[in-house]
């Protein structure tokens, strides 16, 4: 959660308040009267150095921490030794724990070393902010987490005009003369110190005085409750132990808590709070969460750089230049111990010349561009992401309180030896070893749970079904993502067995039922299959819409490919996917009639996708060829609205296109859906892009002869075709990226067709076609386009087509052993079988 102290984002620069901190160097430690105050930056080394040096020399028998009450019972646990921070306090509703609040902790943060010290030392440690049941019944549990939009109220200054949240770090760099807060900070705090250790505390609490006194409460309207009820648990503590207390908190209520005012009229201000159950537990943090401005990110732009100020024992600035030149070391960049010794005296002489009392970020980062660098930014990106942010993931102890879905998580984390990281890491998954399958299996359930701890990408190595590749970061809100999915079940396996069920139940569509069954099938869940099933054949039933099942289709083409791999029984499945299948050839040529120019490029998508899912599909029976028994041939079925109103031709000649189609049918449903190309690849009324991809996919499958490919272009080029039509047909037959540049470079047959026809466009219709037929051809390959320029400047070839017109397109007539031979000895290799001797 950020708090007030830490928003830096916005500053007014009111020159009304000039606010000046002195913190003395020689002072005598003098314990001050009453309890101690000890006003903090969250999560700044300095006044975490300042607080250990401050208790130490007090002694209090209780520390007063500013955090949520109810982590009382779990503070015990930050003494373990398996706690490393960073970590937070997370808080969630019971009933809703999607709303959720954390309270991050790092190693150099005031609060970690309050509480580390008094379990040391055995003083009482107390959390005295607003309870977490107050703050996550709010509307919105952050408090304002965003990055200085307005979101708030704002607060009037001392010139009485309304204005944004105060920033009072903006405030203080502004009256001191800085243009950086953050750089103020460090010359004030960090990289300076003193032998008092109540000095800097009497010091930032003055000047925190006058700015509420200008300011009241900045903007922050919440903060005179969660005031009021630090005040209510420090009289309480003072009750108990006097004045021998030590209060902990942001700099910023340190002035309200030195007000004095009456238990009763702070208990009115706690009277009527709204109030929801709560639960709390550690959890992981991450330097990197720790560096976001929004969200539960704490705005701390270097937390590795604070980290290392507040544990190297000396010479910080020679340490840190030593670990960025093993950073780069590591990376193959040549730097060695006298770059290290020339960076150290760089940076040395820019503090002086800069006046600053010691070497900070800036310094060090402009030496190490310098120096290690010869000028170039480029290191520093890594520098900043592994060093200045890093990578830092905390660990807290098994004995933590969490949801039972989040205890499995962890057993099945450490059995498959998959460790959460808060650095990006790529994984990849051969599910053929049973350990990899497994890893497969849980990460795609944790998706269909809705917790994005793995995402699938592109693999590099092969595009076989055996493996996968995940990209893998986990991020401390996955924790609340583990504690919504808690609702589901006690287990990954059980809970997204759940899931997948009640998501099946209200599928409104059957695209969502078929990517339903896709997710099951990838995580192995065998028991919620059935329900899944049932509700896609219900939707397939009822669907009607060609469109949805030509979408539906390819996903259960895939989900029976990994059937297969995963040794899935996916007989039911194959069942509705063959249904599928029958139901899009019966209704794809009445649905291509008369679309306009989206809608056809919309549908050719949907014919590239339905082409390669039924090519995995399992070969079905023989489809009738007798018109009367084949739905696909009923005459009344190809209409421009599928309604069975004739558009344009008579029923005798559709009959005739159809049986002139080329493609004709076959075994099973591939013959079947060739059957069905090859009638819409001859009928005038379905639009121009569909009838060339129809033709493309026949000629790619050795379905339909050279002679016939070039007859039906002549046709769809023809002088009578209209042009607009005819540069559809070409976007559909050779567009995108499916090789139909090359086609056109190994047929100057088709290549003089295009040549001509597109010489032959009259100059007003000329315009008109440009633009698709720019698009179709920059999908080329630039060699492709260059050979192409090249043949159409040559002129048509005089020895004919250069490719044979009796083998496939790229194959000679004879097959050449000699050269297949030579093939041989990697094709066993990559199969790791014996060569034959």
């Amino acid at each position: 959660m950020t708090r007030a102290d830490d928003r830096t984002d916005v500053g007014t620069g009111s020159a009304a308040t000039k606010v000046s901190v002195e913190v003395p160097a020689e002072v005598p430690a003098e314990v001050p009267a009453g309890p101690l105050l000890l006003g903090v930056r969250h999560h700044g080394p300095g006044s975490a150095r300042a607080v250990a040096a401050a208790l130490d020399a007090g002694r209090p028998k209780a520390v007063l921490v500013e955090g949520p009450p109810e982590a009382d019972a779990l503070v015990a646990l930050a003494a373990d030794e398996e706690m490393r921070p960073p970590v937070a306090l997370l808080a969630h509703a019971v009933d809703d724990p999607g709303r959720a609040a954390f309270w991050p902790m790092a190693e150099f943060s005031p609060e970690w070393v309050a509480i580390r010290w008094a379990l040391a030392h055995g003083a009482e440690v107390r959390f005295i902010d607003l309870p977490a049941t107050h703050t996550l019944a709010a509307a919105d549990p952050t408090w304002g987490d965003g990055e200085g939009e307005g979101d708030g109220e704002g607060c009037e200054g001392p010139d009485g005009q309304a204005g944004l949240r105060v920033d009072p770090l903006a405030e203080f760099a502004a009256a001191a003369g800085y243009d950086d807060p953050e750089r103020w900070w460090e010359d004030s705090f960090e990289l300076r110190g003193t032998t008092d250790p109540f000095a800097p505390f009497e010091a930032v609490a003055e000047a925190m005085g006058a700015l509420r006194e200008a300011y009241g409460h900045g903007g922050h309207a919440r903060d005179p409750v969660r005031e009021a009820y630090m005040r209510i648990q420090l009289r309480a503590a003072r009750k108990r132990y006097g004045d021998d207390v030590a209060v902990v908190c942001g700099a910023w209520h340190v002035p309200a808590l030195r007000r004095t005012g009456t238990a009763t009229a702070d208990r009115a201000l706690l009277r009527g709070l709204p109030k929801v159950k709560t639960a709390m537990t550690w959890v992981p943090w991450t330097h990197r969460r720790l560096a976001r401005r929004s969200g539960y990110g704490a705005g701390i732009e270097s937390p590795g750089w604070y980290a290392h100020l507040f544990t190297a024992p000396d010479r910080p600035v020679v340490r840190w230049l030593t670990k960025v030149a093993g950073l780069l070391r590591d990376e193959d960049l040549a730097v060695s111990s006298a770059h290290v010794i020339e960076a150290v005296r760089l940076a040395d002489s820019l503090a002086v010349l800069r006046g600053r009392p010691r070497p900070g970020l800036d310094e060090t980062t402009d030496a190490v561009r310098a120096v290690m660098g010869d000028g170039s930014d480029v290191p520093l990106g890594l520098i900043h992401d592994r060093l200045v942010v890093g990578d830092v993931l905390g660990t807290v102890p098994d004995g933590a309180p969490a949801v039972p879905l989040q205890r499995d998580l962890e057993r099945l984390q450490r059995s498959l030896r998959l460790k959460p990281e808060a650095r990006e890491r790529d994984l990849e998954l051969d599910l053929r070893k049973d350990n990899d399958a497994t890893r497969s299996r849980l990460l795609h359930r944790l998706r269909l749970l809705g917790v994005d701890w793995g995402e699938p990408v592109a693999g590099r190595g092969s595009t076989g079904t055996f493996r996968e590749s995940w990209r893998l970061r986990w991020r401390p809100e996955l924790h609340v993502q583990v504690a919504e999915a808690g609702v589901w079940g006690t287990t990954v396996e059980a809970a997204a067995t759940a899931r997948a069920q009640a998501r099946a139940g209200g599928a409104g569509d059957l695209a969502t039922v078929t990517a339903l069954a896709e997710q099951c099938l990838l995580a192995g869940l065998t028991d919620a299959l059935p329900a899944v099933l049932r509700a896609l054949a219900d939707r397939a039933a009822l669907d009607a819409d060609v469109s949805h099942l030509a979408q539906a289709l390819p996903a259960l083409a895939r989900a029976l490919r990994y059937g297969d791999v995963r040794a899935t029984d996916t007989a039911a499945l194959a069942e509705v996917a063959a249904g599928l299948a029958e139901r899009i050839c019966v209704g794809l040529p009445p649905a291509c009639a008369g679309l306009d120019a989206d809608a056809a490029a919309e549908m050719r998508a949907r014919l590239d996708s339905v082409h390669a899912a039924i090519a995995l599909l399992p070969t079905g029976p023989v489809a009738s060829e007798d018109p009367a028994e084949d739905p696909a041939e009923d005459p009344d079925e190809d209409t421009a609205d599928g309604t069975g109103g004739s558009t344009e031709g008579s029923a005798e000649d559709r009959r005739t296109e159809d049986r002139n189609a080329p493609g004709a049918p076959g075994d099973g449903i591939v013959g079947r859906w060739a059957a069905v190309l090859g009638r819409l690849a001859v009928r005038e009324r379905v639009p121009g892009v569909v009838r060339g991809r129809a033709a493309r996919l026949l000629l790619d499958e050795g379905r339909l002869a050279d002679d016939e490919a070039a007859r039906l272009m002549g046709l769809a080029l023809s002088p009578a075709a209209p042009p607009a039509d005819a540069a559809a047909w070409i976007e559909g037959f050779v567009g995108g990226a499916s090789g139909g540049g090359l086609l056109l470079v190994h047929d100057e047959r088709l290549l003089g067709l295009v040549d001509a026809w597109l010489s032959g466009v009259p100059d007003d219709a000329f315009t008109g076609v440009l633009p698709l037929l720019r698009r179709t051809f920059a999908s080329f390959e630039p060699g492709v386009r260059r050979t192409l320029g090249e043949l159409a400047a040559r002129g048509p070839a005089a020895t004919g087509p250069r490719r044979p017109a009796s083998g496939p397109p790229g194959f000679a007539d004879v097959l050449d052993e000699r050269r297949a031979d030579a093939v041989l000895p990697l094709l066993h290799l990559i199969l790791g079988t014996e060569v034959p001797a």
